[in-house]
């Protein structure tokens, strides 16, 4: 991936507590607040809110 100012690479955090982590990116055009994506954890075995850290 490249580094660019209108794309940053984020990192989502499970919301369940595990501490299980997705890396993506996302438009700052299109979504300047917090992400929260509803993603799989393995560790839980379901489907839980990822949310964004900076």
């Amino acid at each position: 991936m490249t580094r660019n100012e209108l794309r940053p690479v984020i990192k989502l955090r499970s919301t369940a507590g595990t501490g299980y982590t997705y890396v993506t990116t996302k438009n700052r055009r299109n979504d300047p607040d917090r992400l929260t994506l509803r993603k799989y954890d393995p560790i839980v075995r379901s489907h839980v809110p990822f949310r964004e850290e900076r």
